[in-house]
């Protein structure tokens, strides 16, 4: 176990092949928008029922933030999806330690499944709200720091303004 590899890529994280995704996914399991939208519908219903799945046995109420759990990846390229609840970012109330949790629990995800390649998004930085730099700068300081089998991460971004922000945050 050792420090993960960082990478980066500009593009859509459901096209990546890695061992697994990491979906910014909402409480509920059941799909939502953004991110959580695209994995849906590009990884077909295996992953919703999957998610049914969990919701019928050990997440009832859903998953809190910054939780992590796995499902399938249905026809993703990837072989598993790492669900996990990004904070909503406030202005009065420090949610840092979530936005890092849901890395660092994720990574630990990861590491039960044997996984060796992981892809993340920006978790939170869409309908959240969280100010990417912000959300950068933890993002790679929580995965800099872990200790994981996982022997890359790479953050996939969507836009080039997402992408040299993490470019940034890397530099640092």
């Amino acid at each position: 176990m050792s420090q993960p590899r960082i990478t980066l890529a500009r593009g859509d994280i459901t096209k990546q092949d890695v061992d697994a995704i990491v979906n910014a996914a909402n409480s509920s399991l059941l799909g939502g928008g953004g991110v959580d939208g695209a994995i849906h519908r590009a990884g077909g219903p295996e992953i919703l029922e999957a998610c049914r799945a969990l919701r019928a046995s050990h997440y009832g109420r859903g998953l809190s933030t910054g939780q992590a759990v796995a499902t399938t990846a249905g026809r993703l390229p990837a072989r598993w999806v790492i669900h996990t609840v990004g904070p909503v970012y406030s202005r009065d109330e420090d949610r840092s330690a979530l936005l890092a949790a849901c890395h660092t629990n994720s990574l630990e995800v990861a590491d039960t499944l044997g996984a060796t390649t992981v892809a993340f998004p920006a978790i939170s930085t869409g309908i959240f709200g969280w100010p990417i730099a912000d959300a950068a700068r933890i993002a790679v300081a929580t995965v800099s720091a872990a200790t994981t089998a996982v022997e890359e991460v790479r953050f996939v971004l969507f836009d080039d303004s997402a992408y040299e922000t993490f470019v940034q945050a890397t530099q640092q």
